[in-house]
């Protein structure tokens, strides 16, 4: 299968910071159950839906996934300034399409979030990949508090910002329009980061046949996901369920860096008020401008942002991932 590890090499540890949310519970199921993944925590924030919802969803999501007993952490109820807005148009009351799930047996951890990713992050034996679904607020709050996280940070692979055309605004991608103060400090990390923008989080697309079959799956996790995907359109309806990957391909392409294609470029975040403020500035320009010319020139970080993607690719590894494992073979933490 596409992007699957060969005996000899070891899991990559990896963190996912979510809003859950219908494609961040997309997300989960791919991480649990790919055998090139070792989950080992989850810190859960405000946006798609409030943060006790967003715990919610997300214990639901690793008790229907079989997954075993990862820690998962309550974080920011709201933004570093703003107010918290939530995204219910898209994702409903629950943030979970009100599919109807039941309430987790299982219980959060005894900690915060940024309590969880440092410790997790330091105890990890091999650099961990961090991989924030979410606006980026615990992020921020972990970088500015525990700045020696980064040590063992491999990289940051982000779902959010937008080369183009936003989707919170004519410019400004949800994730980062949500807290702009905290994606502006995620990118002065001085880690590698992989930007995975709506410039390729829109183009893949599950299929209406391959929805329809997880649907009637008799395993738990695939079913849901199944529901999860007929709730994200392009088209959602019984006679054409077809699904967008979402949040989910940034995950799979950890698992997959191959089906992703990336350019380093300088990446700055707006911060100022009006109608541009959350855009994600990338500067695509072969050479200098009369700006810089004029010594207006500023000093930007450097990000690995996402131009162009194999969709076909991450579907096929997707629907290998989430219908081949069974729950006793969910991947997680040891």
């Amino acid at each position: 299968m596409t992007g699957q590890p060969t005996p000899a090499t070891p899991a990559t540890p990896v963190i996912i910071d979510c809003d859950t949310g219908v494609d961040d519970a997309l997300a989960l199921l791919f991480a649990v159950r790919h055998p090139g993944l070792e989950l080992r925590a989850v810190g859960c924030v405000a946006g798609n839906t409030d943060v006790d919802q967003v715990v919610r969803n997300t214990l639901t999501v690793l008790e229907q996934a079989g997954a075993p007993e990862i820690p998962v952490a309550r974080g920011a109820e709201r933004p570093l300034i703003e107010p918290l807005r939530t995204a219910h148009h898209v994702h409903g009351r629950d943030g979970m399409g009100d599919l109807g799930l039941p309430a987790p047996r299982r219980r959060p951890a005894g900690v915060d979030a940024v309590t969880l990713l440092r410790r997790e992050i330091l105890a990890s034996p091999r650099p961990v990949t961090l991989i924030p679904t979410a606006p980026l607020t615990n992020i921020a709050l972990l970088l500015r508090t525990h700045p020696e996280v980064t040590r063992n940070i491999e990289r940051i692979v982000f779902m959010g910002g937008a080369v183009a055309t936003g989707n919170a605004t004519a410019v400004a991608e949800f994730n980062v329009w949500h807290d702009p103060e905290a994606a502006a400090v995620l990118l002065t990390a001085g880690v590698p980061i992989t930007m995975y923008g709506l410039d390729v989080f829109r183009r893949v697309i599950v299929p209406a046949d391959d929805v329809r079959r997880l649907r009637g799956s008799a395993e738990p996790g695939a079913r849901l996901a199944g529901r999860l995907l007929a709730h994200r359109g392009p088209v959602t309806s019984e006679e054409d369920p077809s699904g967008g990957l979402g949040d989910a391909g940034a995950v799979c392409s950890v698992a997959d860096p191959a089906g992703l294609t990336t350019h380093r470029l300088p990446v700055e975040v707006n911060l100022a008020p009006g109608p541009a403020r959350g855009q994600t500035v990338v500067d695509r320009r072969p050479r200098p401008g009369e700006a810089e010319l004029h010594g207006e020139a500023r000093e930007q970080p450097l990000v690995d942002v996402a131009l162009d993607i194999d969709p076909d690719r991450y579907v096929k590894l997707y629907l290998a991932t989430v219908e081949g494992a069974t729950a006793s073979g969910a991947q997680g933490r040891p």
